[in-house]
């Protein structure tokens, strides 16, 4: 119950805080990449449960002559890279947090694809909601490998506590502010998980 009144009440006023910023992000976002300003899609949430998060724009949606997207790194334009290096893309998920989607420190959501090729120890991430920023993040963010990055995301699960979350928010202010670990080395984002090396 504390860490969902701590998450609404600094949703809330990071939201008042950062309008100004979120509407620049807005209008930059629609003058280079179009109408769609948001990007959305379904994640998995609390116990794997779908919900929709919301994300500014960060990539055009160019596809080749076959109709398949192209790589990240032809699609993510200078807008976008601009914006995930402050972490502004991140911004509407904030309302996320409001809805009880998500927690603003948690494992970050991923993608429905991965959920079959989680080990039983990695599917543990669910037993939280997922986060705009978490343990994870703060150690590494796309620079750490699949592996390192569950271990983190377990070992807050079975630490989670109001002063870890708030260390965390610290945290993350600091790495935004550096800007370390935006893309994993040599890419544009992060490469697909495509199960555990460890096997199941």
């Amino acid at each position: 119950m504390l860490k969902r009144v701590m998450d609404v009440s600094i949703a809330s006023l990071l939201i008042i805080m950062f309008s100004i910023p979120m509407l620049i992000a807005a209008l930059a976002v629609r003058a280079t990449m179009g109408r769609s300003v948001l990007f959305r899609q379904q994640r998995p949430g609390f116990k794997g449960q779908p919900f929709e998060v919301m994300k500014f724009r960060t990539m055009t949606d160019a596809r080749d002559g076959r109709g398949d997207p192209l790589p990240d790194e032809r699609r993510l334009t200078a807008t976008g890279l601009w914006l995930r290096r402050l972490s502004l893309d991140e911004l509407p998920q904030l309302i996320n947090v409001l809805r009880g989607d998500m927690s603003l420190v948690g494992p970050r959501p991923l993608l429905m694809e991965y959920l079959p090729l989680y080990t039983p120890e990695q599917a543990r991430r669910h037993d939280v909601r997922p986060g705009i920023t978490g343990w994870a993040q703060v150690n590494g963010r796309n620079a750490v490998d699949w592996e390192e990055r569950f271990r983190l995301d377990v070992w807050y699960v079975d630490h989670q506590s109001p002063w870890l979350d708030l260390r965390i928010l610290a945290l993350t202010l600091l790495r935004v502010l550096q800007a370390r670990g935006i893309s994993e080395p040599g890419a544009a984002t992060m490469s697909k998980f495509t199960g555990s090396r460890h096997g199941r």
